[in-house]
């Protein structure tokens, strides 16, 4: 078989294959250029999900007739000398645009600040048209028209123009939640129009932008370094949660990634806090020794690796643990907002004006008499005795119990009302909150049960007979060299031959239980992330069982002085605003929002 040279075509169409996979992966390569060229506004305008149109203009520094025409060749890059490893922009490769006029109908309208006038030239699938000068405006106008028109296939594979509109959507937040000094617009042919106005160094404002003004509200500033690497960024009180993970955003020096040790260190961090199926949300921003991390590995540039993968995980979760920890046991300000829907009127039934002479409530005049003088109506309440919130007689009559105002000043205030058996209202300073006493007291007790876990040694059991495992000899090695955080877990391993290791312990508190399989999975565990949390997670899912067993029931009458030591607990243990399976262990409605209900405000 004869080996021969592929045409420059069709080697930018096989490139196209990995770099342009879809409309949104355009407009990501055309947004990244734009901003390695030091632009501060880019408006982004698309037709048909970006397959009929793709527009990007910006007003950075432009490029001269010579740099079109070189622009649109492959491996062409202003951004790239010598050393890979010291990448300090976006874009590098020099694939993109060569990549996209192989594919598409391309043309790039361009002039310097220093130019009397622009230049443009244009790629019809793969044929390069002749540089001709152009009346533009300093900066840059790249415009993609029926992309894969030249690949007919490729158009198979896209999804419809809602969806690829959409991805085109998320790109450009992902853009400027990392870029809050550059103004960005995105216009699609549905004539609706998606604006991030610049907010300079205020990256919190940006992020609101996007995630809502709910974040805010209910975001923990992460700022934290190790050995060089530093992560900045937000993370939302677990109480703050979402069904999917559209809502978690992760950068390293400015890039956004789609990295899976990222994601893996964040489900970690809100473990037992979050509850299953339930996303944390989360802007993460890595900045890191570029010769640390490699943003070489795939051509879309999305994925990285580190060179110490281990050192960014552990840096992710404590980074986050002492936040949750530091502030985490807040209540999510939407549940003070749910609960406020609830109660307003207007959700429960149609209003309609109220009339002294319809309503059958007329209690300051009764027929043929005039309603007497305020003072006098205001003296007739006294002959009513007020209505008690409470259900049950759960505090001690005020003659024998005074009112002590004085925990009113804890941030959970002083327990006025148990509810149902379940429910303890208490009255803070500013507000009131409603406390799950279950829930409550169940995270107060897996925390407990959690501390003395990691206090002290695991009661191990013996085997009668050791089990043998047969493994890899790279899992057994990775395996024995972990034995002794295994042997304080309660698990007690060692080498057996080159390809097998014996268990002659196991945790206690697991009881009979598969111990190759655990073996097995800690061996993958450490195969892929160089940790094994798999046995602590079992042994911290048993505490939190026995926690959910063990603690406060529902329908169980406590004392005042009862609910008033488990609102100082709580105050006093990290994570106690959510219980062990991520529920909400109080909501917290300030007087504001209670004079809201009520119209005085």
């Amino acid at each position: 078989m004869t080996i021969r040279q592929l045409s420059e075509t069709l080697i930018n169409q096989i490139a196209a294959g990995e770099v342009i996979e879809r409309p949104a992966s355009a407009a990501k390569e055309l947004i990244e250029n734009a901003l390695d060229a030091g632009a501060t506004r880019i408006e982004i305008a698309t037709a048909g999900g970006g397959k009929t149109l793709l527009r990007v203009t910006d007003n950075g520094s432009g490029m001269a007739p010579a740099d079109l025409e070189l622009a649109i060749r492959r491996h062409c890059t202003s951004k790239l000398d010598k050393d890979l490893l010291d990448i300090r922009t976006l874009g590098f490769r020099g694939e993109a645009l060569p990549s996209i006029g192989s594919v598409a109908k391309l043309s790039l309208l361009s002039r310097t600040a220093e130019a009397g006038e622009g230049a443009e030239i244009s790629v019809t699938g793969g044929k390069v048209a002749p540089v001709r000068p152009a009346a533009a405006n300093r900066g840059t106008v790249v415009e993609v028209r029926d992309l894969f028109f030249a690949t007919p296939a490729r158009l198979k594979f896209l999804k419809s123009e809602k969806a690829e509109a959409s991805a085109i959507s998320d790109v450009v937040r992902r853009m400027a939640i990392a870029f809050p000094q550059v103004r960005f617009v995105l216009s699609g042919s549905d004539r609706t129009t998606l604006e991030f106005p610049a907010t300079g160094s205020d990256r919190l404002a940006r992020i609101a932008q996007v995630l809502g003004r709910d974040f805010r509200d209910n975001a923990i500033e992460i700022d934290a370094a190790r050995e060089g690497v530093r992560l900045t960024g937000f993370a939302g009180v677990p109480t703050f949660n979402r069904g999917n993970s559209l809502n978690q955003f992760a950068f390293v020096n400015g890039r956004p990634v789609q990295d899976k040790l990222i994601w893996a260190a964040l489900r970690a961090a809100y473990a037992e806090t979050i509850p299953h199926g339930r996303y944390p949300v989360a802007v993460l921003a890595i900045e890191i020794d570029p010769a640390l991390v490699d943003v070489n590995v795939h051509p879309a540039k999305s994925d990285v690796r580190f060179r110490d993968p281990g050192l960014v995980r552990g840096l992710i979760i404590g980074a986050i643990r002492e936040a949750l920890a530091r502030e985490g046991d807040r209540a999510a300000t939407t549940g003070a907002a749910g609960l406020m829907r609830a109660f307003r009127p207007e959700t429960q039934r149609p209003q309609t004006p109220w009339s002294p002479a319809a309503s059958p409530y007329r209690p300051f005049e009764t027929a043929g008499a005039a309603a007497p003088h305020f003072s006098e109506r205001q003296a007739g309440f006294a002959d009513f005795a007020a209505p008690s919130a409470r259900s049950e007689p759960a505090f001690a009559p005020p003659s024998t119990t005074p009112r002590d105002e004085e925990p009113q000043r804890h941030p959970l205030g002083a327990a006025r009302a148990q509810l149902h058996e379940n429910y303890i209202v208490a009255q803070t300073e500013d507000g009131l909150v409603i406390v799950d006493q279950h829930a409550a007291h169940e995270r107060l007790v897996f925390e407990a049960m959690r501390n003395a876990l990691h206090a002290r040694p695991v009661p191990a059991q013996a085997l009668l007979i050791p089990e043998i495992v047969d493994l890899p000899e790279d899992d057994c090695d990775r395996l024995v060299s972990h034995a002794e955080e295994f042997a304080r877990l309660g698990l007690g391993i060692e080498r057996f031959g080159p390809g097998a290791v014996a268990i002659r312990e196991t945790p206690a508190m697991l009881g009979e239980m598969d111990a190759a399989g655990l073996v097995r999975q800690l061996a993958d565990e450490l195969a892929e992330w160089d940790t094994a949390s798999g046995l602590k997670n079992k042994l911290e899912y048993l505490a939190a069982t026995m926690a959910c067993h063990g603690s406060v029931r529902s329908g169980r009458r406590m004392r005042p002085e009862e609910m008033n030591a488990l609102l100082r607990q709580m105050e006093a243990t990290p994570g106690s605003g959510q219980c062990n399976h991520g529920r909400p262990t109080y909501i917290e409605l300030k007087l504001s929002d209670i004079e809201r209900l009520f119209g005085r405000s």
